[in-house]
């Protein structure tokens, strides 16, 4: 897992070095200055933007550090700052030691026609939480406009670490040299299309930063076994598949058979069994009569307008037409449970308003979860994980709008049976469910991709 810090989780992880190792805080910032510098091409002039606060201080001890070694370098700022704050100030007159200047001028977009090489954004970090306003944002107008590469300081200003929203105008940054750990802003959507490539620039911490937001890295799955059959993998029982809809039942076959499942059976409506039978030749199918077998480890119940859950005190998947208006915290209070709803789906299950926005995503994410033993996977761009009994927030980073289409869902609800059914606690089964049905399609980008491209790329992605 990749930590995703608020603001007050790095100041937090800051002041501990500070006071517990009893770094100074002079010594984060060479180390971030000298770090972001480095990202830099060799020989390109670099003009500095520097603003009155930390991130200042980081942006003018880059501009020493590279007139140090022999670049060349210009500092200019929106308007002359009246007093440099904390180590800025002590920048500021290191800086001014080495015969440095801070400019500044009355039209930034003409100056910037002048300019070759690279831009260093310094202007604002951290303590950003407002809409930038007056000359500040004409800088920014002017920079985004001028076509010029960007290295933001830590963030881009104009974002808001704490948050994927955007405010108001931000700076495009070609690049982003992020120090210590991920914000917020850069692991989530929209806020990290303006981050540009984004390289974490170690500084030193006391110890890894935690954060009640993680963005999920590639599953680690168990290794199979020399001597393994096919009931050392599970049974998955699907209860899917009715007139008009047998292919989600399909879909979802095919999703825990390729995430490798021992068994799959698939219980549908009569009329649709031989269907079914005739697609997914390795899945047992047989008409609904009312039970789950006892064979079964794991039970997936709702593609293909399927709405009745049977009794079944397991581990239980619900998704599509299982997921029924008001029942959502039923579900959430049952241990052992995963629920797969789209937002829409979402909203009616808990009776909330839909949420349109990432923050109220994960807001409304975090607000049912809370405390509650049932998983919770909210889908969309970038998944939402929350639930068993476990307060951070996971968020699935991989995929794109082309998988947006009928039955992903499907397939994608029998992942998660399927890698539940191999043993893995259910939000970890929900968890690489999601990684590697986003990471499916990431091989495929662009529109036109059906679930069933998917789940052909599945098993070399298992096997990478």
């Amino acid at each position: 897992m990749i930590p995703l810090l608020t603001a007050d989780e790095m100041r937090a992880a800051e002041r501990q070095a500070i006071e517990g190792w009893g770094v100074p805080s002079l010594t984060l910032q060479e180390h971030a200055a000298l770090g972001a510098l480095a990202l830099l091409p060799p020989g390109e002039p670099i003009h500095v933007l520097a603003g009155p606060g930390n991130n200042g201080g980081d942006a003018l001890a880059l501009a020493r550090l590279a007139r140090l070694q022999g670049r060349t370098v210009q500092v200019w700022a929106p308007s002359i700052w009246a007093e440099w704050r904390g180590d800025a100030a002590i920048q500021a007159r290191l800086w001014k030691g080495l015969g440095g200047e801070v400019q500044t001028a009355a039209d930034p977009a003409e100056l910037m026609r002048t300019w070759r090489g690279w831009v260093v954004d310094g202007l604002f970090g951290l303590g950003t939480t407002r809409p930038l306003e007056g000359t500040t944002l004409t800088w920014v107008r002017a920079l985004n406009a001028s076509g010029l590469p960007v290295l933001a300081l830590d963030l881009p200003s104009g974002l808001d670490p704490n948050t994927a929203e955007l405010s108001g105008e931000a700076v495009r940054a070609t690049r982003t040299a992020c120090f210590g750990a991920l914000k917020v802003c850069h692991g989530l959507l929209p806020a990290r299309d303006l981050c540009g490539e984004i390289s974490v620039v170690p500084i030193p911490l006391d110890r890894a930063p935690r954060a009640a937001m993680q963005l999920l890295e590639r599953p680690a799955l168990p290794a199979r076994e020399w001597n393994a059959h096919k009931g050392s993998f599970g049974h998955v029982v699907i209860r899917a598949g009715s007139l008009g809809m047998s292919g989600a039942a399909v879909l979802a076959a095919l999703g825990a058979l390729r995430v490798g499942a021992g068994l799959v059976t698939v219980l549908s409506e009569p009329e649709v069994r031989a269907e079914i039978a005739a697609q997914v030749p390795e899945a047992m199918v047989r008409a609904w009569q009312g039970s789950v077998p006892a064979e079964a480890d794991v039970l997936l119940v709702g593609p293909g307008g399927i709405s009745q859950v049977p009794d079944w005190d397991g581990p239980l998947v619900v998704d599509a037409s299982a997921l029924k208006e008001g029942e959502g915290r039923r579900w959430m209070d049952r241990p052992g449970t995963a629920i797969t709803p789209h937002p829409g789906e979402f909203a009616r299950l808990f009776r909330l308003s839909r949420p349109l926005l990432m923050d109220e995503r994960l807001a409304q994410a975090r607000q049912v979860a809370a405390g509650r033993p049932g998983v919770l996977l909210l889908k969309g761009a970038q998944s939402v994980i929350a639930g068993g009994a476990r307060e951070e927030l996971w968020i699935n980073p991989t995929g794109h709008p082309g998988m947006a289409t009928g039955g992903s869902g499907d397939l994608l609800a029998g992942m998660v049976a399927g890698f539940r059914a191999q043993g893995l606690p259910m939000r970890e089964a929900v968890a690489a469910a999601a990684w590697f049905h986003g990471a499916a399609g990431d091989r495929l980008p662009g529109a036109g991709l059906l679930p069933t491209d998917l789940a052909g790329l599945l098993p070399e992605l298992l096997r990478a």
